[in-house]
């Protein structure tokens, strides 16, 4: 449930996000638009009407982009265009997600492991556990399980280490297999919108008898808008997909060679009992 609220909050930053700064933009728009007025009246007579249509023409042939997403979305179509942008939605939220998750399980295992080892010279397992319990992330989690049956011996540690270690990867990259999945579905949405607007552009050709620009035009125009439309979608959560990946390699590495230490650091306890 933590999850899924997570992912709800935000996808609901996105979307405040996406509209505070479309009506922004509006606003700014809507302000460039208005004719300049003066703070006199002789300055106001000196601008001619024919100025004014000007000035508000060229603000006009300058759309923002805002406005030029907005109208290449359209052009693509709903259909296939509101599908991508669902995929570039929910892949970012799950890439959000992973990566706040992440950054709350990265955790200093050289600090963690002199706390754990002063823990079991003043206090024993016990003050060792304590310690593991207070500290947040899968490192932490793996000590717990090692300390919690150091009572059966070093290799019985060993293997519990290693299982639960598993355990924690696969936690680490939960939701990985989806954000896959919106990269490689995108581009296939694009995909079969250009196989679409191609269709209907040899049937226009059918219809008319003869092969004209403009007749074409318009269905390979909106063929290669989906298309890029896919492809852009698919390379931002290709980068973050790389990212959490890349992440995942770097704790899951700490989490080994921390693992070896604290192997080693009650060996050491051990010998000393």
């Amino acid at each position: 449930m933590k999850k899924i609220y997570a992912i709800l909050v935000v996808f609901g930053m996105l979307l405040l996000v996406v509209s505070a700064s479309a009506v922004a933009q509006d606003e700014a728009t809507e302000e460039e638009m208005q004719p300049t007025t003066t703070l006199s009246e002789e300055q106001t007579e000196e601008i001619t009407v024919e100025e004014e249509i000007v000035s508000l023409d060229q603000e006009q042939a300058r759309p923002t982009l805002h406005k030029q997403i907005k109208a290449k979305f359209i052009e693509g179509g709903a259909s296939f265009m509101g599908f991508i942008l669902l995929c570039l939605i929910f892949g970012l939220a799950l890439a959000i997600e992973r990566i706040i998750y992440l950054s709350l399980a990265t955790t200093n295992t050289d600090k963690l492991l002199d706390k754990i080892e002063d823990a079991l010279e003043s206090g024993g397992v016990e003050a060792a556990k304590e310690v593991c319990r207070n500290t947040r992330g899968p490192v932490a989690s793996i000590f717990y399980q090692g300390l919690d049956r150091i009572e059966h011996g070093i290799d019985v540690v060993e293997k519990s280490i290693i299982s639960y270690g598993s355990v924690q990867t696969g936690l680490l990259e939960k939701n990985l297999s989806w954000i896959s999945l919106f990269i490689s579905i995108s581009p296939m949405l694009g995909f079969m919108g250009t196989v679409i607007g191609m269709i209907m552009a040899f049937e226009s050709i059918q219809q008319h008898g003869d092969v004209n620009a403009s007749i074409v035009a318009g269905p390979i125009g909106v063929a290669l808008i989906t298309t890029a439309s896919g492809l852009i979608v698919a390379v931002i959560l290709q980068l973050f997909y790389n990212y959490l990946i890349t992440k995942i390699d770097g704790i899951v590495n700490n989490m080994e060679d921390a693992s070896i230490s604290l192997i080693d650091l009650l060996i050491k306890y051990n010998l000393k009992k």
